[in-house]
Order: structure tokens, then C-alpha cells, then sequence
């Protein structure tokens, strides 16, 4: 049996609305975990840094998921195995790595930069090896979820309208950490 070049759209449509259904499900379940460390990190004097990029990335990232639909239905991206089936991979994997992250950072994950000052850096899990773990799980994920079923435009205009947002992000969360570490 060989395997087809690409999947009829009819074929392929469902599975991949259905991929991107169950992707916006954890973003919204990944919310909710947000408000509530949120709150929590308030309650212990947290302070919110960089306001004003989030509702930008808010956007960005309810746009890649529109995005994915919306090119596949309007342009008729094909699903094709063998690249479908790889970045299908890599945004599972991105999503394993970012609930990783969520689960080592505790009560202290969240959408937003809110730090608690004097707290010790997390140094479990994957912060073991690379300081922003998560941020690799977006980029991961932002070209590989379009790319399940061919949409490499949202892939390429995600990944360049991140490019300066993840630079803003780095550098506000950064500042923040740097601010709020325990004095020795």
C-alpha cells in the first residue's frame, strides 16, 4: 500500500479543525490556571510587568489559530504526510514541553509577567536547562501547527510577527526576574 501524496481536503479538513478545537480547549484551560496563579502571586505582593504587549500577543496567538483554519478552507491547503505527520509531532511535543513548564513553575505560571519579589528562580524541570522553555514551545508550535496541514503562510507571518513580540516579552520578563531576585 502506498501513501497518497496528499489527502483530499473532504479527508483531511475535519481532523485538522478538530486539532486546532482541541488546541483553543487548552489555550482556554491554560487561562484559567493563569487567573488563578494570578491571583495567588497578587496575594503575595506579585507585581504585573509589561501590560502592554499582552493584549498584542493575545491577538497574535488567537490569530495563528484563525489562521490555520482560515488558509486551509481559502486557499485549499492539502494535508501532506509527509510533512503533515512531522509538525503534528512537533506541536504535540510543543505542547508536552509547555505543560512541562506549567507544572514546574507552579503557582507561578501564568500568561503575564507577574513576579513575586524575592522568590528564588525556578530551577526545575526544564528551566534546568534554558531559562525560557515555554518560549521555545511557542515558536516550536507556531510553525509547526499551521504546517500539519500546509498553511505556511500563517506559519511565516506568525513566526515574523513574533519575532518582535518574543524580543519584547524576553527583555520585559527578564527585567522583571532581574528586579524582583532575593538580595544574597
Amino acid at each position: 500500500m502506498t501513501v497518497p501524496a496528499a489527502l483530499p481536503l473532504i479527508e483531511s479538513v475535519a481532523p485538522y479543525t478538530l486539532l486546532i478545537a482541541l488546541v483553543a480547549t487548552e489555550r482556554v484551560a491554560e487561562l484559567t490556571v493563569a487567573r488563578r496563579n494570578a491571583a495567588a502571586s497578587r496575594r503575595l505582593g506579585g507585581v504585573e510587568h509589561g501590560r502592554g504587549h499582552y493584549p498584542v500577543m493575545v491577538v497574535l496567538h488567537t490569530g495563528l489559530l484563525a489562521g490555520c483554519l482560515a488558509e486551509v478552507a481559502a486557499a485549499g491547503r492539502p494535508f501532506l504526510p509527509a510533512l503533515g505527520w512531522p509538525m503534528l509531532g512537533l506541536a504535540l511535543a510543543a505542547q508536552a514541553l509547555r505543560w512541562w513548564c506549567v507544572t514546574a513553575l507552579g503557582a507561578r505560571w501564568n500568561t503575564r509577567v507577574i513576579v513575586v519579589p524575592g522568590r528564588p528562580l525556578v530551577t526545575g524541570g526544564p528551566y534546568r536547562w534554558m531559562d525560557h522553555p515555554n518560549y521555545l514551545a511557542v515558536v516550536v508550535e507556531g510553525a509547526a501547527l499551521p504546517l500539519v496541514h500546509g498553511a505556511w503562510l500563517t506559519a511565516a507571518c506568525f513566526t515574523l510577527a513574533n519575532v518582535p513580540l518574543l524580543a519584547v516579552r524576553l527583555r520585559c520578563e527578564n527585567a522583571a526576574l532581574a528586579a524582583a531576585a532575593p538580595v544574597p
